[in-house]
This record gives structure tokens, C-alpha cells and sequence, in this order.
């Protein structure tokens, strides 16, 4: 059975991009290669935030929630974890 992940990144010190994926260190490595529509445009990635979970649908509704929270509450997500 995969753990899952949902996953925030920081893009160019300015800009969160939140995804879910089996394999986060691959993933990452996708992102940096420019493998991704989305994060291609950036110059830098960052991987601020993680969560781990025991099927897709957990990961998926996770990260459906996290797409949805301003850019604050994200940030403030990512600064309690560091503490």
C-alpha cells in the first residue's frame, strides 16, 4: 500500500503550488526538471510543506482544502510546522 503526500511548494520566494504524488522526492525532482505545467515558469522551488496519508482520497481532499486557503493561511500552515 502507497502513502501519499500533499505537498506545498515555494516558487520564486513568492508563489505556493500545492499537489499530492506517491513519490515526493521524485516529484520534486519533476518540478525542478520543468517536468510540470504549471511550475516550469520558476526559476526556484522550494518544498516548505508536507503531509502524509494512507490513500488518495485523503491526499486529494487535502489538498482540494489547501488550493482554497489564501495565501496567509498557507504561510501560517508552513510556520507552525517549522516551530
Amino acid at each position: 500500500m502507497n502513502k501519499w503526500f500533499t505537498y506545498i511548494l515555494l516558487c520564486d520566494q513568492k508563489t505556493f503550488y500545492v499537489g499530492i504524488t506517491t513519490d515526493l522526492k521524485s516529484r520534486l525532482q519533476e518540478h525542478k526538471n520543468r517536468e510540470s505545467f504549471f511550475t516550469k515558469k520558476f526559476s526556484d522551488l522550494r518544498l516548505v510543506y508536507s503531509e502524509e496519508y494512507n490513500n488518495k482520497f485523503q491526499a486529494a481532499a487535502r489538498e482540494k482544502q489547501l488550493k482554497g486557503w489564501s495565501h496567509n493561511k498557507k504561510q501560517l500552515l508552513i510556520n507552525n510546522s517549522l516551530q
